[in-house]
């Protein structure tokens, strides 16, 4: 397994891209599938996670060609899949395979989804059961609480679900399935999650309405729509990692290239700004119907914040490093409503809780989040402890100690960090980037 060591005692200075936005290429590798003809999605993620999906399609009988920079989609039409030879390995993506379950339960042909480890113990009774109540015919482990799920393609029939979480994952799972399913299907949430599917349904000319929180689809639409290209914006959720770093690294100055804007996305920003950072946004413009801009981020003292159950849905992925962020604060902050954070590929809140412990922050768990009493920003070699820390298999929480680690007084190493590729490869590249492009400017 790998490890990534960290020696903090630099600013982080330049200009750089991150990946594609994983949600937004999951969701264009799915309608470009469906789509009639030929498409491009360039930009995209290449993390382990997205490129799970690109092979499941294939195994599914489209033809998808694949460069570092582009992949070109044979999309075979909304009715064009066929059943593939053998289980579906999802990976660690959640996302993946809740999407897929939902598509794949109006199909006329079996299909086995699963993952790895972390996945295996991921709740799938969120989108299983809604899906039953649709006509769905799926088995897994406890009931279909738990993957492998055994999906039995059948006829659906639409209906009104209410959510009882704000849940992009469950939504567009119910998005996917509705459009195989007979008559209108209504899908609300107590708050808006990510409109990612939204958006690209508008793209696409796939006809649906939404109005506040609810969302309105009728099943099996006359419209067949077209392959077109897709320029995915960069993942605010990996440009995040930069944002906090160059606000709490005394004298950093970065500035990220073309990251999505998405509203229902943006609440790290927000938040960010509620603390004090000084975030800029350049450039503004539309690709694909997602919002982009270019970030620029010069480092400020942060002060410490609430954080509530309405910030969480639009926050939902910068968690852990919103953590970090709040150690090195000036100040309390306190987190609550995001008990969701124990059914990601870790329990991030006790992932995040005992790893910033360990690189002394003061940290009280609770079950809905937490309060951390931030120790302040004392300097270039700053206010945490280097420690050796764990990631837990989880890509998110490597990335955010390795950048709570710039602000120590020593060196930190995280153990297993082979997890980053499922959404960032070369993130210690691009931290180094930024490291040396520091030293060239001094």
């Amino acid at each position: 397994m790998a490890s990534l060591t960290i020696t903090p005692g630099r600013p982080l200075k330049g200009t750089i891209r991150v990946p594609g936005d994983k949600s937004v290429t999951h969701r264009a590798i799915i309608l470009t599938a469906l789509a009639e003809g030929l498409s491009q999605v360039t930009d995209y993620c290449r993390g382990e996670d997205c490129l799970n999906t690109m092979r499941a399609f294939q195994s599914l009988g489209v033809r998808i060609e694949e460069t570092p920079e582009q992949l070109t989609v044979h999309g075979k039409g909304m009715w064009g899949l066929t059943e593939p030879f053998g289980p579906i390995d999802c990976g660690n993506s959640g996302t993946g395979i809740r999407l897929m379950a939902g598509l794949l339960a109006g199909q006329d042909f079996f299909t086995v989804l699963t993952g790895d480890e972390s996945i295996r113990r991921r709740p799938m009774g969120r989108v299983v059961k809604p899906l039953r109540a649709m006509g769905a015919t799926i088995a897994g482990r406890k009931g279909g609480e738990l993957a492998p799920l055994a999906i039995t393609g059948t006829r659906l029939k639409g209906m009104s679900y209410v959510s009882p979480v704000a849940s992009a994952q469950i939504k567009s799972s119910l998005l996917f399935a509705a459009l195989y399913a007979d008559g209108l299907t209504t899908i609300s949430e107590p708050r808006l999650s990510r409109d990612h599917t939204e958006r690209m349904f508008a793209y696409f000319g796939i006809p649906f309405h939404r109005d506040g929180c609810t969302v309105r689809i009728e099943g099996r639409p006359s419209i067949r729509w077209s392959g077109k290209t897709v320029v995915v914006p960069g993942d605010l959720s990996a440009a995040a990692f930069f944002l906090v770093g160059a606000s709490i690294v005394p004298d950093s100055d970065v500035t990220v290239l073309s990251v999505g804007m998405n509203p229902t996305r943006t609440g790290l920003l927000d938040i960010l700004r509620q603390m004090g950072a000084h975030i800029e946004v350049l450039n503004s413009r539309e690709e694909a119907g997602e919002p982009v801009a270019d970030l620029r981020v010069r480092s400020m003292p942060l002060r410490g914040v609430q954080i509530g159950p309405e910030q969480i849905p639009q926050t939902i992925d910068e968690f852990p490093i919103l953590c970090v962020a709040a150690a090195v604060a000036e100040g309390e902050t306190v987190i609550t409503g995001a008990e969701e954070l124990r059914v990601k590929e870790s329990d991030r809140i006790a992932t995040m809780a005992t790893e910033l412990r360990a690189m002394g922050a003061r940290i009280e768990e609770r079950p809905d989040g937490m309060v951390i009493q931030g120790l302040g920003r004392k300097g270039a070699n700053g206010t945490l402890t280097g420690a050796t820390c764990a990631s837990y298999g989880d890509h998110r929480v490597a990335m955010s100690v390795a950048i709570g680690a710039l602000t120590a007084a020593q060196p930190t190493q995280i153990q297993n960090t082979d997890c980053i590729e499922t959404s960032f490869p070369n993130f210690d590249r691009k931290l180094l980037e930024l490291l040396t492009d520091s030293v060239k400017r001094l």
